[in-house]
């Protein structure tokens, strides 16, 4: 996981601590009349708690990495050029 270097941190954060309710409505009368309704709820407490726990991650899981390495070195990985061409031209692309 990359994380830049310019995003704000949790102290440039809003810290509005009232839960915030955002809901949708949609009557259609093409289906009956029946009601369709979506409700979100987020407070800025586990919001908070969400960010704090993804910039305390480790940006590289080494675990991952020692797995790889050992796969490639054991011949059991196998790479395609063609697949590794293709995602460099589409990141280039972006």
């Amino acid at each position: 996981m990359k994380i830049e270097v310019n995003s704000p941190t949790i102290s440039q954060l809003p810290t509005d601590r009232s839960p915030k309710a955002v809901s949708s409505s949609n009557v259609s009368e093409a289906h009956g009349g029946t009601e369709d309704r979506t409700t979100f709820q987020s407070d800025s407490a586990s919001v908070q708690a969400l960010t704090s726990q993804a910039m305390n991650s480790p940006e590289v899981r080494q675990d991952k990495v020692d797995a790889l390495r050992q796969s490639v070195n054991s011949g059991e990985y196998q790479i395609d050029p063609t697949k590794i061409a293709g995602a460099i031209v589409d990141s280039n692309s972006i």
